[in-house]
C-alpha cells in the first residue's frame, strides 16, 4: 500500500508542478476523477481504437495487438495516472501549474 501511494503522490506533483500547491490540488482532483471515470465506466478498448479511427483486424488472433483489443477501461484505469504524467511531461515539462525557471 505504501509503496503504490508514493508513486501516486510522486506522480500528483509532478503533474500538478514542483513547488505548485495550487497545482498538487488541481493534480489530484484529476488524478481523482480519472480513476473513479476509469473503474466506474465499463467500455471495451475496440470501442474506443474505433472511435479513434483503427479498424478492428479481421482475424484478432494475427493482430500483433489483439490483447489491446479485449482491454476494458477498469484494467486500464491504474496506469492512467502515469499515462498522463508522460504526457505532462512531454508537452509541458513544468507541470499543470508550475512555473519555467529562467
Amino acid at each position: 500500500m505504501a509503496f503504490t501511494l508514493g508513486s501516486i503522490v510522486f506522480v500528483t506533483i509532478v503533474v500538478g508542478g514542483l513547488g505548485s500547491l495550487w497545482g498538487a490540488l488541481v493534480a489530484s482532483l484529476l488524478i481523482g476523477w480519472m480513476t473513479t471515470f476509469a473503474a466506474s465506466y465499463n467500455v471495451e478498448m475496440a470501442t474506443i481504437l474505433q472511435a479513434i479511427g483503427f479498424t478492428e483486424p479481421e482475424v484478432l488472433s494475427d493482430s500483433s495487438f489483439q490483447d489491446l483489443w479485449s482491454l476494458t477501461l477498469p484494467q486500464i484505469g491504474p496506469i492512467l495516472p502515469y499515462l498522463l504524467m508522460v504526457l505532462i511531461l512531454v508537452f509541458r515539462p513544468q507541470g499543470l501549474l508550475g512555473k519555467r525557471e529562467s
